[in-house]
């Protein structure tokens, strides 16, 4: 439990000096300081909740199969190189 606790401080001191150094506001930090994490909340909730559905396997699958597209612009190493 300390260890949860001890990470949720870190986390809202780390939200409410980014907040702060990008807005110099310590009213708009604050707020985004208690914002934030309701949303996150939210968006965990969501995720959570449609992990499994099938159509979201799917996607996940479809996406795993895939590889990695060289670029153009920096080709591959010779020696490292697929035939």
């Amino acid at each position: 439990m300390a260890k949860t606790a001890t990470y949720g401080v870190l986390h809202m001191a780390s939200s409410f000096g980014i907040a702060y150094a990008l807005t110099g506001s310590v009213t708009i930090a604050g707020a985004v300081t208690f914002v934030e994490p309701i949303v996150n909340t939210g968006l965990h909730y969501v995720v959570d909740r449609y992990w499994d559905h099938p159509t979201v396997c799917r996607v996940r699958q479809l996406i795993s199969r895939q590889t990695p597209v060289q670029s153009r612009s920096h080709p591959a190493h010779p020696e490292t190189a697929r035939s």
